[in-house]
């Protein structure tokens, strides 16, 4: 049975372990102590290490043949700092054999409504986008050098009962007038779970792929879906301008970027069949 260590222990995580298990002998790095317990329930090993401290890492050297790095960037530079710390332990020893790592379909920046397909170029926008592009290159130029079968995963918005913008409603924030609105993608995070076990299995080594669902939505109309699911008032539907003045610099920069991501590559290769294709918010 081979080893598997997971970097990263969110949400999708937690998801990913149950259909794991059985499969890997389970690893996972996590900083925080008071987490092992929880992983060791689950019939996982915590490690203990920082990301973003180099030395705490030295026990992940040569210790997995396969790698799901689910860490985002550290937010600071415009090198993702933790990537490269992760690979510099993992270049030590034993390499590992196969990896996926998570990235955001942001690396594109706003392509004005266009259909998006994983040869578009990278034209990131923000300091968050740009730190993932980081990763990817770094990742693409180590696990090419090294022999080690890699896959990118583009994720766009992820959502599950638990990850609804309902504070957002509730807190009456605008949403952008349907004529000036930009098109938002989705993915349902046990779609995303099942997706990265696909990767696992199918993924061509150095490939990237999409992993979102088959919903075209403009994003007031996800507000105004969420909205009536769960009893909340619609939000009001103000011009780009005006939403821009009342929102954070971090959700307008959401906001203001608008694609549609293709994902036939993403059935095609990994033999993805979509639990939620559509918004499911039951």
């Amino acid at each position: 049975m081979e080893n598997l260590l997971i970097i990263g222990c969110g949400d999708i995580a937690r998801r990913t372990i149950p259909l794991l298990s059985g499969h890997f002998k389970l690893y996972a790095l996590v900083r925080d102590p008071g987490r092992a317990a929880a992983l060791r329930s689950a019939g996982v090993t915590p490690i203990v290490g920082d990301l973003d401290q180099r030395r705490s890492l030295h026990r992940l050297a040569g210790l997995a043949q396969v790698v799901l790095h689910l860490a985002p960037p550290d937010g600071r530079g415009a090198q993702d700092g933790r990537t490269r710390n992760l690979l510099a332990v993992l270049g030590q020893g034993t390499l590992p054999r196969r990896m996926v790592y998570i990235s955001t379909s942001g690396v594109y920046g706003d392509c004005g409504g266009a259909r998006v397909s994983e040869t578009q170029p990278l034209r990131a926008q923000t300091a968050r986008a740009r730190l993932r592009v980081s990763a990817e290159r770094q990742i693409r130029t180590w696990a090419a050098r090294n022999r080690v079968h890699a896959a990118l995963l583009r994720v766009p918005g992820i959502y599950a009962a638990e990850r609804l913008p309902l504070d957002r409603l509730r807190a009456g924030l605008p949403a952008i007038l349907a004529a000036e609105d930009g098109y938002s993608n989705h993915i349902h995070a046990d779609d995303l779970a099942r997706i990265l076990i696909a990767a696992l299995r199918h993924a061509r080594p150095n490939r990237t792929y999409h992993a979102v669902d088959d919903d075209e939505m403009k994003m007031g109309d996800y507000f105004d879906a969420v909205a009536d699911a769960h009893g909340l008032p619609r939000p009001p539907r103000l011009s780009r301008a005006g939403v821009r003045q009342q929102v954070s610099p971090l959700m307008w920069s959401f906001m203001n970027e608008s694609r549609r991501l293709r994902n036939d590559r993403m059935k095609r290769e990994l033999k993805v069949q979509l639990r939620y294709p559509a918004l499911h918010l039951d």
